[in-house]
């Protein structure tokens, strides 16, 4: 009698999604993101496209902190440089969407790459203060834009929403249409990072989180893979940056400040670090947490009428406290609480 999943092939053994109830629930989740903007609302369909655009900004940092082990305070600036420098395409240049996304992104993952020069010889803490370091001087470039000619808020051209020379509206209201821009390029990041730690790249980030030194005997080149691991992040900052400036219309430098940033980090702490899925539920959870509590404290406006005047304390009060108790209760997210639920009904009745 045999027991457990046994493989034939070298293929299937190192396939992305080797075991049929994964493909099952892959395929539920696709169908359920194709259906779901055909019924929801304007409110919903917003909800879902800053989900989306928030799990691409959290993968993005995840590959950084999770993966590669190198602490980040500053991925709110490198949001920032991906919204700005698409913004300003559009604005100055009359640029499409289809471009500029892709040109702001990549000149994203340059100015990170910069930013990650001193990587090689800081780690932990000092780490941390260096990039943090880069999130004020990025937002200091934009405060005092007059320097390099940049405003301080940018209102984008509705014309620039356009892909390869058909407008957006074509497709419905700005809500219904973006959300399959973001949908596209969501599934686009889910599959590429998948597969990135497949790779000779993707082992090497993971060995360097693991044992930088340890790595750099085996002959990982740490000041390589620790530039590009800044770099591959900060692309997907300014990815979801590009998406935002897009998506709002009209950005800012007030979007993009420190607590930015630590509302990233606590994305992928509450998701669980070093997960692809982790970031994406993070990111619905940071995203959807907020939502929640402004309606329920719309539904106790009759019951308690200055409720609304403590909303924003409220939130900020909840926030912290679902990162205190996912820190005692569940260091590894919420990404391991589903892990524990599929494993419970994979070995039932049994408990191990």
């Amino acid at each position: 009698m045999q027991s457990g999943t046994f493989h034939t092939t070298y293929a299937s053994d190192v396939s992305l999604r080797p075991y049929w109830p994964q493909r099952i629930r892959i395929a539920l989740a696709l169908a359920l993101a194709l259906i779901f903007p055909w019924f929801a609302d304007r409110y919903w369909l917003n909800l879902a496209n800053t989900i989306a655009i928030a799990a691409i900004g959290a993968i993005g940092l995840n590959i950084l902190v999770g993966y590669t082990g190198q602490i980040s305070v500053g991925h709110g600036g490198f949001l920032a440089v991906g919204a700005y420098t698409a913004g300003m395409m559009a604005v100055y240049l009359g640029t499409p969407m289809w471009i500029t996304i892709p040109v702001a992104s990549f000149f994203t993952a340059a100015v990170g790459a910069f930013f990650g020069l001193p990587s090689l010889r800081l780690k932990g803490l000092y780490l941390a203060i260096a990039t943090l370091a880069s999130q004020e001087i990025i937002i200091w470039l934009l405060t005092h834009g007059k320097l390099l000619g940049i405003g301080e808020s940018l209102s984008l051209p509705r014309a620039s929403n356009n892909l390869f020379g058909l407008p957006l509206e074509w497709l419905g209201n700005n809500d219904f249409a973006f959300y399959w821009v973001c949908l596209a390029f969501l599934i686009v990041t889910v599959i590429f990072v998948s597969n990135l730690f497949r790779t000779r790249t993707g082992r090497a980030f993971v060995a360097i989180r693991d044992q930088d030194i340890a790595a750099q005997v085996i002959g990982v080149d740490l000041f390589r893979y620790k530039l590009l691991a800044f770099a591959t992040s900060s692309f997907f900052a300014g990815l979801a940056g590009a998406l935002t400036a897009h998506y709002r219309g009209v950005i800012s430098w007030e979007r993009f400040t420190i607590e930015t940033s630590i509302l990233y980090l606590a994305m992928i702490i509450i998701g669980g670090l070093g997960s692809v899925s982790g970031s994406i539920y993070g990111a619905a959870f940071m995203i959807l947490l907020p939502a929640f509590l402004s309606n329920l404290a719309r539904t106790l406006s009759d019951v308690v009428p200055n409720i609304n005047s403590y909303l924003p304390f409220l939130q900020q009060g909840a926030f912290g406290l679902a990162i205190i108790l996912f820190l005692i209760f569940e260091p590894e997210g919420i990404v391991k609480m589903w892990r524990n639920v599929k494993d419970y009904f994979r070995l039932w009745p049994f408990s191990y």
